[in-house]
């Protein structure tokens, strides 16, 4: 059950996804002699994700060359594939070559002949995985010199689709278990047993007082040390953790390679893919929990001075880890400082989460949350006492702008947003991320960011470019701020849920508004496309919506009508810190991974993926019955 979230998901995306409806098998007609001309080839391509293709050529003369075009690249050259020589007349023989072809996305193939004959035949196409076909080019009437280019199905492609469906069903047969089980937990005897043996009374108050956690109620405590722990228990939000244990799940199974299938990879530029919404969540839900572990803070009597070094202590260590413990550049051999990334996700997070609590810390009103503060215009009676903050995030948004569309950027237009290398027709190769990858390897050093962006493998770049970078960290503080914003609303609206899931609702409804502007509703044409790679305003405004209608239905289901306890993401949400490095560091380590029988079969990739995942899943349950909870 640990990653049937990321199946459903999977699953949405499989029938969402452009391009997957195929033709059905293609068969020569009949009397047209095609039959011969067609020879299956007798071998199926051997790699995940690729189709085998032979191209037979009947026309005499100097040759054809094929080249071939991803419908994911925008505005791409057309890349060379082969070469087909002549048919030899005498013999009767055609000329063939054979060609590996992705199968990720629509194919557009285009056939020259020589300069006279210019573009002989074009086809779009959405091959299948380890499917044979051939491409037979012929002429048509020797009178009119009419070229015809038939596409012929030898062997269909296989449904790489069924292990997704598979394991949706297995993990929906758990989740159909577990449900029987809570049926039987309604038994006096049965539950009774069970609450004291798990004594959850005992581990609520643990966490519950541990520093940080947010709570939907806040009671005064006389404990000197409130930021170790509280003699009072305490009513817990578990929506947040089910909501930050959700990202962090999916996170993990994107992470360990989501059986390899493209949808769980990051999208090489433009657009979202399912990999490309987690992080951005887990940062929104950050910008929550400070708002509601700061006030609860501040109310039980600690100075603001303690509280912000325990902020800077806090993102230190995060950073730190980042760069030492979590660094892809290990890789790359021993980690020195020839080869160091010094951006990275825990280290965005570190001073994302400095940036934004100590803003918080410092314009903090009393009597703010509480809503005793009088306000020109009650319908922002929850924005209007932040103004302060509200200024500086505007401020940031300001340099954001000015800096990536204003800033000179040697041999590359101002404003350029786009991917270089064969994007954009090949005019601006060196231009990878524009201002953003610009400042990045002007105060980094082309060698301390990360060597191998998701743009190299459709746009084919060459130069290395940080998703976690500088000028994109601006844009983060605003996803977190946004969260922020979510926390602000639980603590003014405090137990009136009907207004706290309205405001979320507004704020998601008025985020979308804005991305559909900046984006004018399409993925490559937009004033600011979504663009994961720049965390551009659209990609926090568009994300930010789905964050909050997300959490309005977890609030609701788990908070509000107790239908749902946030069983299994509330466990890997208590200890998302741990869960994370920790399937960073053992990544390659048995049992989340092992040596696989055929590395190019996605149904053996999908569960060793989801095995691992799960079992961070059954790691976090099992320190949650233990009491152990690792925050930093």
């Amino acid at each position: 059950m640990a990653a049937v979230a990321a199946v459903a998901v999977a699953l949405g995306a499989l029938l969402l996804a452009p391009g997957l409806p195929r033709p059905p098998r293609e068969r020569p007609p009949q009397g047209s002699g095609a039959e011969e001309q067609a020879v299956p080839l007798r071998r199926s391509p051997a790699r995940m994700d690729q189709a085998l293709l032979l191209v037979r050529n009947e026309l005499p003369g100097p040759g054809l060359r094929l080249a071939g075009r991803s419908g994911a690249c925008h505005q791409c050259l057309y890349q060379f594939l082969a070469f087909v020589p002549p048919s030899n007349g005498s013999e009767r023989k055609p000329g063939t070559a054979a060609v590996m072809l992705d199968t990720q996305h629509p194919l557009t193939l285009l056939l020259n002949g020589s300069v006279a004959d210019g573009e002989l035949c074009k086809i779009q196409y959405h091959f299948g995985e380890f499917g044979n076909y051939s491409l037979v080019v012929k002429t048509l009437s020797t009178s009119t010199k009419s070229v015809s280019c038939d596409l012929v199905i030898n062997e269909g492609p296989i449904n790489s689709y069924l292990p997704i469906l598979f394991a949706f069903l297995v993990y929906m047969g758990i989740l159909a278990t577990l449900i029987v089980g809570r049926l039987f937990m309604k038994i006096d005897p049965v539950r009774n047993w069970v609450y004291k043996k798990l004594n959850p009374r005992e581990t609520d108050r643990l966490i519950n007082s541990e520093c940080g956690s947010p709570n939907a109620a806040d009671s005064v405590s006389s404990d000197p040390a409130p930021w170790l722990w509280s003699s009072a228990p305490r009513q817990r939000l578990r929506s947040l953790d089910t909501f930050r244990g959700l990202s962090l799940i999916i996170m993990v199974f994107v992470n360990y390679g989501g059986g390899k299938y493209w949808f769980f990879k990051h999208e090489s530029w433009n657009g979202l893919t399912v990999a490309d919404l987690v992080f951005p969540w887990f940062v929104f839900i950050m910008g929550t929990s400070i708002s509601l572990s700061l006030s609860s803070v501040l109310r039980r009597g600690s100075s603001k001075r303690k509280v912000l070094g325990k902020i800077l202590w806090r993102s230190f260590l995060l950073i730190l880890l980042g760069i030492v413990v979590v660094n892809p550049n290990y890789c790359l051999g021993p980690l020195s400082w020839d080869n160091l990334r010094i951006p990275g996700v825990l280290q965005r997070l570190g001073f994302t989460y400095l940036v934004v609590a100590a803003l918080e810390l410092l314009f903090t009103r009393a009597g703010g949350e509480s809503g005793t503060l009088e306000t020109p215009c009650p319908a922002l009676r929850d924005i209007l006492p932040y103004w302060p903050q509200w200024i500086f995030i505007l401020m940031l948004e300001v340099i954001w702008l000015c800096l990536t569309f204003l800033l000179p950027v040697p041999g590359c237009p101002s404003g350029y947003l786009g991917p270089g290398g064969i994007g954009d027709f090949g005019n601006y190769a060196n231009c990878t991320g524009g201002a953003a990858g610009y400042i990045d390897r002007l105060l980094l050093g082309d060698k301390h960011i990360y060597q191998h962006p998701s743009s190299n493998v459709i746009y084919q770049t060459t130069m290395p470019y940080d998703p976690e970078g500088i000028l994109g960290t601006i844009n983060t503080i605003f996803m977190a701020f946004l969260g922020l914003q979510a926390g602000k609303i639980i603590l003014f609206y405090k137990d009136q849920h009907k207004q706290i899931m309205s405001r979320f609702f507004i704020w998601a409804i008025v985020m979308g508004i804005i991305s559909a502007i900046l984006t004018k509703c399409s993925k490559e044409e937009g004033f600011i496309p979504i663009n994961k790679n720049l965390w551009s305003v659209s990609y926090v405004t568009t994300t930010s919506c789905f964050a909050f209608v997300l959490l309005l239905l977890i609030y609701y289901f788990v908070d509000v009508k107790r239908l749902w306890s946030g069983a299994p993401f509330f466990y890997p949400g208590m200890n998302s810190i741990l869960v994370y490095i920790g399937h960073e560091v053992f990544e390659n380590y048995f049992p989340f991974k092992w040596k696989m029988q055929d590395t190019q079969s996605h149904a053996e990739h999908l569960t060793q993926n989801l095995t691992a995942t799960t079992l961070w899943v059954v790691i976090s349950y099992l320190l949650y019955r233990k009491k152990i909870f690792w925050k930093i």
